[in-house]
């Protein structure tokens, strides 16, 4: 691991994104809350936010981090203009301490995005997790990072 002993703490924040691509049908389920498994998008929350608090646990050599936020989101998004029907899902991760959370965030929109996948698997195995990105993260000696700026 990095020594970040000798890191001023200062108030850190990440925010990831991902989405999972599937069948309209897929999604109708999951939107009308039928699907076999129950709330499709609630459990994907309380997976993300898990997640988050867990990445050490995940990821070696990720230092064990005091959450002080996680936020999960989700837009459901209906099939057009050629793009498939999708959830896109966002995850923002804060703390106070000498490192960033951007792992945090990104396993938080992960675990969120798989918890979706396990929930719907039963009718529709093709569906697909893409375009996990860190969109920002702010704090620390490096600044903030923006995507696209």
């Amino acid at each position: 691991m990095v020594d970040v002993a000798a890191k001023q703490a200062t108030h850190r924040i990440a925010v990831a994104q991902g989405r999972i691509e599937m069948l309209p049908s897929t999604l109708a389920l999951i939107t009308s809350g039928t699907a076999k498994k129950g709330d499709v998008l609630g459990i994907a929350r309380i997976a993300g936010i898990h997640g988050a608090k867990r990445t050490s646990d995940l990821i070696p050599l990720c230092h064990p981090i005091a959450l002080t936020r996680v936020a999960m989101a989700f837009e459901v998004v209906q099939a057009s203009d050629g793009l498939p029907a999708h959830v896109q899902c966002s995850a923002t991760a804060e703390t106070v301490g000498p490192t960033g959370v951007e792992m945090e965030a990104l396993t938080a929109v992960q675990v969120a995005l798989l918890t979706i996948y396990d929930m719907c698997k039963a009718v529709d195995r093709g569906m697909t997790i893409t375009d996990v990105k860190l969109l920002e993260k702010h704090g620390g000696k490096s600044g903030s990072f923006v995507a696209g700026a």
